[in-house]
């Protein structure tokens, strides 16, 4: 979805406005309902962060945390 203010599905612009997202909060849940305000939707797996783009919940890629 919207990434630093334009729609993108490149994972590596969507990875790096999620780590900046990240760092303005305290904790993983408040980021995760942050970033479902923006369209994201962020699942944590074995392998990271799975990252989703709402409504349609596709997957977009995986965050290594």
């Amino acid at each position: 979805m919207f990434a630093e203010n334009k729609l993108t599905e490149d994972m590596n612009e969507v990875r790096s406005f999620l780590l900046n997202e990240r760092a303005k909060v305290l904790s993983e849940a408040e980021w995760r309902f942050r970033m479902r305000g923006y369209g994201y939707n962020l699942r944590r797996t074995d392998g990271g962060m799975e990252v989703a783009r709402l409504p349609q919940n596709r997957v977009l890629g995986t965050l290594e945390l």
